[in-house]
């Protein structure tokens, strides 16, 4: 079984395959999965990281596998008033909430409670199937590790 231990960037190197993934997959630092190419093979990552789309993690071996994200339950909200997005975001990121923030839409994982909340604000959530790539938040995985932590007793303060 093949083993994915380091995330590169890719260069001029081949492709190996390409592996589809949920969001719940992307988050594990150790994961057993099966390739697009029905290869099975383990993932192996720095905890705390997230796989984003098109990603790529290189094996011992030296083959290269390229993360993509799988369309799973979603809620969208289709907006072209900035105004109406903006209160979506602000309603559902006041519930910690991850959210895919894009000019024309806010997507968070289908929670019907959420759908109910913001037809109560006018707009219209669609209950879908797509890809998920939340934010990764203003202390989250931008591609590298996080080194803020809020510890206990820690305070910005001074």
């Amino acid at each position: 079984m093949l083993q994915f231990n380091q995330k590169i960037i890719l260069g001029d190197q081949s492709v190996y395959s390409e592996v589809t993934l949920t969001l719940e997959q992307r988050v594990k630092a150790r994961l057993r999965v099966t390739l697009d190419n029905g290869e099975d093979a383990g993932f192996f990552v720095e905890r705390g990281s997230v796989l984003r789309d098109g990603d790529c993690l290189q094996a011992e071996s030296g083959e290269i596998v390229v993360i993509r994200p799988a369309k799973e339950s979603v809620s969208t909200v289709y907006v072209d008033d900035l105004l109406a997005l903006s209160r979506a975001c602000y309603h559902l990121g006041n519930r910690h909430v991850a959210l895919q923030i894009n000019k024309e839409f806010v997507r968070y994982q289908h929670d019907h409670v959420l759908d109910e909340m913001l037809v109560g604000l006018g707009l219209h959530p669609v209950s879908e199937m797509a890809p998920f790539e939340p934010e990764p938040g203003a202390y989250g995985d931008h591609g590298h590790a996080s080194a803020h932590s809020h510890e206990k007793g820690h305070s910005h303060a001074k």
